[in-house]
């Protein structure tokens, strides 16, 4: 999902051996990369756009949820955390991640987002002017894969829309390939969208969520069988309160069709999804903060997105939340839902979904300090109306857990993170590189079924062999196959990385 006007980005960026050795999977496989670049973080922040950063994750969350129509396994390392200015604001939270796309294959850095289903980028016939943004644009007539499906599509987000027409493509990520991907091509989009360095969206969700009515890569991967489980796991690492993070830092691990148990302890608790899979909706059963269980009117659902960089509840029960909390006090104008309360406060929250419970960290629970004693607090009023989920739970959460996000059973599981996967927080190391290359390449059936009909799968069959062939083998629909990258240089990879763009 999108929760600010600069989208809290999820970003796939690969980061060098080095770095994150301890996390890497057991059986690699061969990818091929292509540099990524640093950014640094703006110093200088006001209470004005702060607060205009608070209510553009009301608007977007909002619009979001409110109404919108081995050889098998891929990684990505890095999630980079970053400071970006959209125009004369900054970006919240948001990680963001590469792929490439198109026959030569051409790298795109895009939000990798578990609470949308659409992939879209800005096309290079996008109208002149800032509104389209000054990111890298996908060119079709540079691609011998483009096939233009002439159906036209628009998404709504909150603060500003996209427009454009629906096509096929082949698609990369994190070592895998997926050919006749359907995609939007963006050629008019809202100036709060595509600033540099992105150049589009790849959601993560299921399915019948499509605007654009094409089923996701992750979905074709999983449902073919192409992974060795149909899962992803996702782990980001922290930087709000690193007073020393650059702009461009390591920011987590995106593991694709494994789970890497380097990066947790313990066993990975599973929640079964609410109804037909749409968002990766789960039921809460309590909150408690401060020790006091709060009042969240029985069993809650939950949406669980990596796009959203802070918490959004009932006004009821966020206000129970700050009550016990003595020095908070409702915003109001810009800030209005959310809530300020004494930097000095330690606030320790824990969720329960069926199971165990899961702490939150007091340094996830504060979005950002603005002044010099007060800051505001991660947990603000939902803008949903009736009929939408309770809770949408983003990033300040999924920081303190391994999360899993499984196709069939559809359920999305925690785990308790390792001394490995702490130890990146704030981890120093060099420019991440992306893969472009193709190891593993599916064909993608087609359009999005609307209904649950495309989770049927209940296991995902490992068919290629863990070694890698030395030359590039033809595939067939539906089936995963392993060929050499036609650059004679190139890396060995398990894994996909994120980036992360924080306030």
């Amino acid at each position: 999902m999108i929760a600010s006007a600069c989208f809290t980005t999820l970003s796939l960026l690969l980061l060098s051996q080095d770095a994150l050795a301890a996390a890497t999977a057991p059986t690699p496989v061969v990818g091929r990369s292509m540099p990524i670049r640093r950014l640094n973080p703006s110093k200088s922040q006001n209470f004005t756009l702060m607060a205009q950063q608070a209510k553009d994750q009301r608007d977007m969350l909002a619009a979001k949820y409110g109404g919108q129509s081995l050889q098998t396994r891929g990684t990505g390392y890095n999630l980079s955390v970053m400071l970006y200015a959209f125009a004369n604001r900054t970006c919240l939270n948001s990680y963001y991640g590469t792929i490439a796309i198109g026959t030569p294959p051409m790298s795109y850095n895009v939000i990798l987002d578990t609470g949308s289903s659409d992939l879209w980028l800005t096309s290079s016939t996008c109208g002149l002017g800032s509104s389209c943004g000054t990111s890298p644009t996908y060119d079709p007539a540079t691609s011998s894969s483009f096939q233009n499906l002439s159906m036209a599509f628009e998404i709504q987000y909150g603060s500003g829309a996209v427009f454009g027409y629906i096509a096929e493509e082949t698609v990369q990520m994190a070592g895998f390939s997926v050919e006749q991907q359907g995609f939007g091509v963006v050629n008019a989009l809202s100036s709060d969208f595509n600033q540099n360095p992105v150049s589009g969206i790849m959601g993560l969700a299921w399915a019948p969520l499509a605007a654009t009515e094409q089923t996701p890569f992750w979905q074709t991967l999983a449902s073919g069988g192409s992974w060795d489980s149909a899962l992803f796991g996702v782990q980001l690492t922290r930087y709000g309160n690193a007073s020393s993070a650059t702009q461009n830092e390591p920011g987590g691990v995106i593991n694709m069709g494994y789970t890497n148990s380097s990066l947790y302890t313990g066993s990975i608790e599973y929640y079964g999804l609410v109804g037909t899979p749409l968002y990766w909706e789960i039921n809460m059963n309590t909150l408690t903060v401060q020790g006091i269980s709060i009042d969240i009117a029985g069993v809650s659902t939950v949406i669980i997105d990596t796009g959203t960089t802070n918490i959004a509840g009932p006004a009821t029960a966020v206000a129970s939340i700050y009550a016990q909390i003595p020095g908070s006090q409702l915003g109001t104008g810009q800030l209005e839902g959310y809530y300020t309360y004494p930097c000095s406060t330690t606030v320790n929250v824990e969720f329960n979904f069926g199971g165990n419970s899961w702490s939150m960290s007091p340094a996830d629970f504060t979005h950002t300090q603005v002044s010099s004693t007060g800051c505001i607090g991660a947990f603000f009023v939902t803008p949903l109306g009736r009929g939408s989920p309770s809770w949408v739970i983003g990033d300040a959460f999924l920081k303190n857990v391994y999360s899993v996000f499984k196709y069939s059973p559809a359920s999305v599981g925690f785990a308790a993170l390792s001394e490995t996967a702490i130890a990146q927080n704030g981890i120093k190391a060099a420019v991440p590189f992306p893969t472009i290359g193709s190891v593993a390449t599916v064909t993608n059936t087609g359009a999005a079924s609307s209904t649950a009909s495309s989770t049927a799968s209940s296991t995902a069959s490992s068919t290629t062999s863990s070694t890698a062939s030395s030359t590039a083998s033809s595939t067939a629909s539906n089936t995963a196959s392993i060929g050499r990258p036609l650059s004679l240089l190139y890396f060995w990879l398990a894994s996909a990385s994120i980036v992360f763009l924080f306030l």
